[in-house]
């Protein structure tokens, strides 16, 4: 059975390291390391080896995660490499705390003659952050204000734990967090490796070869983490802060921070409330002396943050529409009925990236309007809050730019071109999430003037709008050509690389026959690259939103051909 490394070049199920690039292969679902820890199924990889799920067989087959150190060191580094990790599992046995995974034992293991060293760790059951928020903006939502202080609270007495046994995590991130199913609780994890030291110090880095390698992760580590190897208390609490902003704005840290200016987008891309942002502030502060210097004082500034004082959640949880006319007389005075009602639901909603280019506000920031299709859609999450309001029925305007005589001739000529794309997306059963973004990027592609800016119905956008909705049709074709089953549509936005890894997995466990992943890669490709001449080979990545979301759904179906052959 054929086995891959991470850059997928094929080699023997018994080689331990690959023969092009000689990074170390993944050990083969059921192999036993130690005698007593057998391989259930690849969980993750980093850069300093790759994480399992195992079951213990000396305690009755319980469940652990096996944490693989290998890093390509030379042989003279291997004994500095071995210190490293032993100082590390030292560190791991005194964290004690109900919200990091336990280590059970560290081992030093000789495959193919080499030495490999692994932790032994709870496993905790559930999603990571990150994969909870790629769920969520597939949908059009992120996380609310209200749950990301709720995660903020229960996060920053396990920061408080381990800053007090001098322990400094130093690579907090989404992927780094997960909801536990069990008490959806947040548990910290990735301690393992020589990822964390003591930091009585205030600093730690490796040396290895002469090569100093700094750790953390670009856009959640602060400066002096990445610039010079030091990290402190408040550097865990920076990358804290950053967290919270990725999952309240759906957005990566690089697109929330204006490098030339050296600001984060407050007000723009970020919008939350002021006592919220005052504290987020003074977590991401440049230098670490003016941020908090203990996960305490941050608590005790959000113990206002409670039921009595709790904002109207500031991102839209669904988007439930309404057609109005724009300047309508009575949209007017709903919202001047809503302005008088309360303030709260006033508050500018931001809208969710995939909405763009049809974004234009109505009356200050009191509502939203959505321009998609020639129609004009309120928001109304914002009415959700306040329950004694009640909205009027509006009616459907006519299109104001009339029919396309361009149109196919099956559709009717009172239909707009608009509503004919969302009739078409519905009928395939495509996500409208992936399709926006799919259309959204291929646009911006092609109009890059118009990043950033929103497009409206006045005459001067029509050039634009009719764009934009010429690539809405092209990208129906693409998706109608690409013939996919139905399933495979419906999921589109959706995939990820847990399917990749399942396929892998089904391959090297013999449920596909003789079917390799290696011809599921060059089935997939071949029909990919009949879609998307050029496409993988100009692309370094494909974008795993669009483009990597149809190469997925393709490679499903084919999965799907091969499961029904055998």
């Amino acid at each position: 059975m054929d086995v891959y490394c991470s850059k997928q070049h094929v080699n023997n199920e018994k080689n331990r390291f690959c023969t092009q690039c000689g990074e170390p292969l993944p050990l083969a679902v059921g192999q036993v390391v130690d005698n007593r820890y057998q391989i259930i199924r690849h969980l993750g990889q980093g850069g300093f080896g790759r994480t399992y799920l195992a079951k213990d067989l000396n305690q009755s087959q319980q469940q652990c995660v096996l944490k693989e150190f290998a890093p390509q060191v030379e042989e003279q580094d291997l004994e500095k490499a071995k210190e490293l990790f032993e100082r590390e599992a030292s560190v791991l046995k005194k964290l004690q705390h109900p919200q990091i995974p336990r280590l059970h034992a560290s081992l030093q293991v000789q495959l193919s003659n080499k030495d490999f060293f692994f932790l032994v760790q709870d496993y905790v059951e559930g999603e990571n952050y990150l994969d909870l928020l790629e769920s969520r903006t597939n949908q059009g939502q992120t996380f609310s204000e209200e749950e990301v202080v709720k995660l903020l609270q229960q996060m920053l007495p396990i920061l408080s734990y381990i800053h007090s046994v001098n322990v400094v995590h130093r690579d907090l991130s989404p992927d780094n967090i997960i909801l536990r199913q069990s008490d959806k609780l947040p548990v910290l994890i990735d301690f393992g490796g020589v990822k964390q030291l003591p930091a009585s110090k205030g600093f730690w880095f490796t040396q290895l070869g002469g090569i100093r390698t700094i750790l953390g992760k670009k856009g959640y580590a602060p400066e002096e983490q990445l610039r010079q190897g030091k990290a402190f208390p408040s550097s865990d609490l920076y990358s804290l802060a950053v967290t919270a902003l990725v999952l309240l704005t759906g957005q990566e840290p690089q697109k929330l921070y204006d490098s030339y200016q050296g600001h984060w987008r407050w007000g723009e891309q970020i919008k939350v409330s002021p006592k919220i942002e005052a504290v987020l502030k003074k977590m991401v502060e440049y230098k670490p002396s003016d941020r908090y210097q203990k996960a305490d004082d941050v608590l005790k500034d959000l113990q206002f943050y409670n039921s009595a004082t709790k904002p109207i959640n500031t991102h839209m949880t669904k988007l439930k529409t309404m057609v109005v006319a724009p300047g309508h007389k009575r949209v007017k005075t709903l919202v001047g009925k809503l302005h008088n009602k309360t303030q709260m639901v006033a508050q500018a909603l931001p809208l969710p990236v995939w909405l763009r280019p049809f974004a234009v506000s109505l009356v200050g920031t009191s509502v939203i309007v959505l321009t998609l299709a020639g129609t004009w859609a309120v928001v109304n999450a914002v009415v959700q809050a306040v329950s004694s309001i009640s909205i009027p029925s509006i009616s459907l305007p006519k299109n104001p730019e009339g029919s396309d005589s361009r149109e196919k001739p099956s559709v009717s000529n009172k239909e707009n071109r608009g509503n004919q794309i969302i009739r078409r997306r519905q009928e395939l059963e495509i996500p409208e999430v992936f399709f926006t973004k799919m259309v959204d990027q291929n646009f911006y592609t092609k109009n890059p003037q118009a990043k950033g800016r929103t497009l409206t119905g006045s005459s001067e956008d029509t050039a634009l709008r009719k764009e934009w909705f010429a690539i809405a049709q092209d990208v129906l074709n693409q998706l109608e050509r690409a013939n996919l089953s139905t399933s495979a549509r419906r999921k589109l936005g959706s995939y990820s690389g847990r399917d990749y890894d399942n396929w892998r997995q089904q391959a090297q466990t013999g449920q596909l026959g003789d079917y390799t992943i290696k011809q599921l890669n060059e089935d997939t490709n071949r029909k990919f690259d009949r879609l998307f001449p050029g496409q993988r080979r100009d692309n370094e990545k494909l974008d795993k939103q669009t483009l990597g979301q149809i190469w997925y759904a393709l490679a499903a179906d084919q999965i799907s051909k091969v499961e029904s052959a055998n």
